[in-house]
């Protein structure tokens, strides 16, 4: 694998040198005031990138899986039930999270390739006389399947059923890349990861609170230690954390969130869409088939390419590291070996695109598919000349 080449795996993501730079600094003590100025502008960029007002931004040293075990064990009790759909490999992976803490989860089985079911969620919260339901989990975007889901219409489930479950959001792949509104969806917990839209390196869970789920925390009873908001809040409070954080990253984190608002949150998300629209024209020109069902659910953060039946989509996986030194995602859980992933989110630009399209282009050609070589990429330069990047003034 060469490190001159960028990624294309769906996190972790491509690191800016400026922020590589950020994360890499001097040892500083982090009981000083002067953690303070690294840790409370981090978090207040990180709420404006949730585009929230008064959400509770807290920051642990751990992945975004360590951000599912942060929403759950400071909301819920043993035995608590909560409503949520499988429809891919991080929906399957926080289900079996919530039954290990011993919570009771009713499960929509739905087929790999589509959203979220808004409309299955509001006819079981309607049911829900007596409001057992305490939270209802959705995976904005699944990265094992490239599909994005419409969060705004579960919380228009729940409102309409009159249900006060909490909502809780896994925006992993889909924070500071993807259009996310912590306040206009009424989300009870967001979680994120450095490795993603925040073009970081693996290492920080970014959870995000409400003020409902908030006052869970005084009643819940599943065990937490490393992850208690409370502990957290008590030590930001005095500049501090409860034990040793991560200083570079959140210096990075800081830097990232900077970059994010100053390019502009709207054209972050419109330079996702853009270059996913870009794969999206290559992958028809191959003749091939995303895994997401419909426009409507495709993900602007990663693109799983179905292969032919009977071709094993790992290989091509395998062929791009050993050939030509580049990354890919294979397909997991139900789709493995029936996809192959194109990440393009993080630091990622047009002309950067078009080396992971050629690249797949001719593996898929040294491998015996019938791709014509350039076609991909041709149909996605005539995507990003039609639809060229915004100018900025900062533009360098």
């Amino acid at each position: 694998m060469s490190f001159q080449n960028p990624v294309f795996i769906p996190g972790p993501t491509n690191i800016p040198e400026s922020l590589r730079k950020a994360c890499d600094m001097p040892t500083i003590d982090h009981r000083s005031p002067l953690f303070g100025q690294i840790l409370h502008p981090a978090r207040e960029g990180v709420r404006k990138v949730l585009k929230s007002e008064s959400a509770e931004v807290f920051i642990f040293p751990s992945t975004g899986t360590g951000g599912w075990e942060t929403a759950l064990s400071n909301t819920l009790s043993a035995g608590d039930k909560v409503l949520a759909a499988r429809h891919g490999m991080f929906s399957d992976r926080w289900i079996d999270m919530c039954r290990r803490h011993g919570l009771d989860v009713q499960v929509v089985e739905t087929p790999w390739g589509e959203g979220l079911p808004a409309d299955r969620f509001e006819e079981i919260l309607t049911k829900d006389k007596g409001h057992e339901i305490k939270a209802v989990l959705a995976t904005h975007n699944e990265t094992a399947t490239g599909v994005k889901s419409d969060i705004a219409a579960v919380r228009r489930a729940l409102d309409q059923a009159g249900h006060p479950a909490m909502l809780f959001v896994d925006g992993v792949s889909s924070i500071a890349s993807i259009d996310f509104r912590f306040d206009a969806w009424k989300v009870d917990v967001a979680v994120a990861g450095s490795q993603k839209g925040f073009m970081l390196p693996a290492g920080l869970a970014i959870v995000g609170f409400s003020e409902k789920a908030m006052d869970a925390t005084r009643t819940s009873t599943l065990p937490r230690t490393f992850f208690d908001v409370n502990d957290m809040a008590k030590g930001y409070k005095n500049n501090g954390y409860p034990y040793t954080p991560a200083v570079g990253l959140l210096n990075g984190l800081n830097q990232a969130c900077g970059m994010l608002l100053q390019e502009g949150l709207e054209n972050v998300f419109a330079r996702h869409h853009r270059i996913a629209q870009g794969v999206r024209a290559a992958v028809g020109a191959w003749g091939l088939e995303l895994c997401a069902v419909d426009p409507s659910v495709y993900s602007d953060t990663v693109s799983a390419v179905r292969t032919p039946a009977g071709f094993n989509a790992t290989d091509i996986v395998t062929h791009a590291a050993h050939k030509y030194g580049v990354a890919f995602g294979v397909g997991l859980g139900e789709v493995a070996g029936k996809v192959f992933r194109i990440g393009h989110l993080g630091s990622l630009t047009d002309v950067m695109a078009l080396s992971g399209i050629a690249t797949a282009e001719m593996c898929m050609a040294d491998l015996g598919l019938k791709i014509e070589l350039g076609s991909g990429v041709a149909a996605a330069q005539d995507y990003y000349r039609g639809h060229a990047a915004v100018a900025r003034k900062d533009a360098a």
